[in-house]
């Protein structure tokens, strides 16, 4: 691929998160957005006339265009892999919102499928790439709180029936606290820490019934079919223990998002669904934490990082580093929380990856490419 020519890119859903992924061109300018698809046809033209894409279509006209080099796959979490299979079967790589796939055996096949046409998978989320855990990841390595010996993540709220338009399924197999929001926390923590080798945990369902008040299906209720409060504890494989909490069952919390715990220090990490700040730092004998400034760029919402990395790393040969080894281990890593819950174990994990390399801290993190963005 020349070095001056943009990616061309293909989204399929155009649901609630598409519209920051059709602006991610703007910022991202190795991107252009050349078609939209999606099974509710007038979705697909409302998107295409707001952003300006050159063609709203069906998947499968989508899937057959010879010019599209990427699928951004942003359908529902149940048919990810089915999609994101179908995009490899038509001879594109495949970035895809998270979860990567609902079981192990469709992350698998997908992996293989790519790796067998010499093509790439991503996956969301690439909120890592961000300016504010970009920052905690140079501290850590830079040796600022020493070597981690800990870390405590938790997201707790009491769900999303009372915003989401359509709330029912965060409460089915694929979804919960845990899928929904478990890849934020689990990804941070992979590129600040590196992978996980075991796990244990507890689960339980409080609540059987959701009741929805937000529009348009207010009042009606929702059958809980998945885990609402999962309590993990994940050894890592660099010797570090982190403590993970996902919960739709909590009404309020005070505690932080993440936190990492060194020998030299605690840093205390931003909320790891967006790109931004603050960070904090505290040092052995030092009473108080401090704000860190950031050291990197792209602190406002830029979903789509991940895709553009990928792109960059399409024509480089690198490795890109929203990838589909670390959404599987992340999937590994949620399935295996099930799984010890149910058994009453710890449980080890079959699976690994990389931990992705960091950004460069100035303007222009693709530097080492050649590329300007």
């Amino acid at each position: 691929m020349a070095t001056n020519t943009k990616t061309q890119v293909g989204i399929i859903g155009c649901g609630q998160i598409s519209s920051i992924y059709f602006n991610a061109p703007q910022i991202f300018d190795v991107l252009n957005i050349v078609a939209c698809a999606d099974i509710d046809m007038e979705r697909a033209r409302a998107q295409a006339e707001r952003f300006h894409i050159p063609k709203a279509c069906s998947v499968e006209e989508l899937l057959a265009d010879p010019e599209i080099e990427i699928v951004i796959n942003l359908t529902i979490p149940k048919v990810h892999a089915e999609i994101g299979m179908a995009a490899i079967e038509a001879g594109k790589s495949v970035y895809g919102e998270k979860p990567l796939a609902i079981e192990l055996e469709q992350g698998q096949a997908l992996l293989e499928a790519a790796r067998k046409s010499n093509l790439r998978v991503g996956s969301a989320p690439d909120t890592f790439l961000g300016g504010g855990l970009q920052t905690c990841i140079k501290l850590i390595n830079d040796g600022a709180i020493g070597v981690p010996i800990a870390a405590h993540a938790a997201m707790m709220n009491h769900g999303p029936e009372n915003w989401h338009p359509d709330p029912d399924f965060f409460y089915q197999p694929g979804a919960g606290p845990l899928f929904d929001m478990g890849p934020y926390y689990l990804t941070a923590l992979i590129a600040m820490m590196g992978p996980v080798k075991r796990v244990t945990s507890s689960t339980r369902i409080t609540f059987p019934e959701r009741t929805i008040t937000s529009t348009p299906k207010y009042g009606n209720v929702i059958k809980v079919n998945t885990p609402t409060h999962v309590a993990g504890i994940l050894d890592f494989a660099n010797g570090a223990v982190a403590t993970l909490t996902m919960s739709f069952d909590v009404w309020s919390n005070h505690l932080p998002r993440i936190e990492v715990y060194g020998t030299e220090g605690t840093l205390t990490i931003p909320d790891p669904n967006t790109f931004g700040g603050p960070v904090y730092l505290q040092r052995a004998q030092e009473r108080q934490q401090s704000e860190i400034p950031l050291t990197h760029g792209y602190t406002e919402n830029s979903r789509g990082i991940g895709v553009a990395d990928m792109a960059y790393a399409l024509r480089s040969g690198r490795t890109h580093r929203a990838n589909g080894e670390m959404a599987y281990h992340v999937l590994d890593i949620m399935q295996a929380l099930y799984a010890a819950a149910e058994a009453g174990t710890r449980v080890e994990l079959e699976s690994t990856c990389e931990q992705p390399a960091p950004l460069q801290a100035d303007e222009h993190p693709w530097a080492e490419e050649g590329q300007d963005d």
